[in-house]
């Protein structure tokens, strides 16, 4: 047995306000659920992106929490990474460069298919690339 799929992914933003713009209004993103200064969660395809700010996830839950989510949490640059066809990957790239958004880099794979690269504002890798450079 083995897992189907993946149904959601986490990021550690420093910054919730600049990261709900940016997967938001940038990325275009329905909004799930936030709460202030801990979370805000998204829909994205059949997954969930998750943005937390780390540190308000390290904290342990009391013994009669409704969710006890484990405490969780990571420092540093993650990465995450869009699937999109050539032409949206093109699409992407002139509306993220019309936002004032950095493309980081822009190159095929040696087996085929495009990438391109950009951060967020919390300085994580965020990937926009064709599903088939994974073969």
């Amino acid at each position: 047995m083995t897992p189907a799929a993946i149904l959601e992914s986490a990021l550690y933003v420093s910054d919730l306000a600049a990261a709900e713009d940016f997967y938001g209004q940038v990325l275009g993103l329905k909004l799930l659920r936030r709460q202030e200064g801990r979370h805000a969660f998204y829909r994205c395809g059949d997954g969930v992106l998750l943005l937390f700010i780390a540190e308000a996830t390290r904290v342990p839950q009391p013994p009669d929490a409704r969710l006890p989510v484990p405490p969780h949490g990571t420092t540093g640059q993650g990465h995450l990474c869009f699937a999109a066809t050539a032409e949206e990957i093109a699409a992407w790239r002139e509306r993220l460069e019309r936002r004032g958004v950095v493309i980081e880099a822009d190159f095929e794979w040696p087996g085929g298919g495009r990438s391109i690269y950009v951060r967020d504002p919390s300085g994580n890798s965020i990937e926009f690339a064709e599903p088939r450079i994974w073969g």
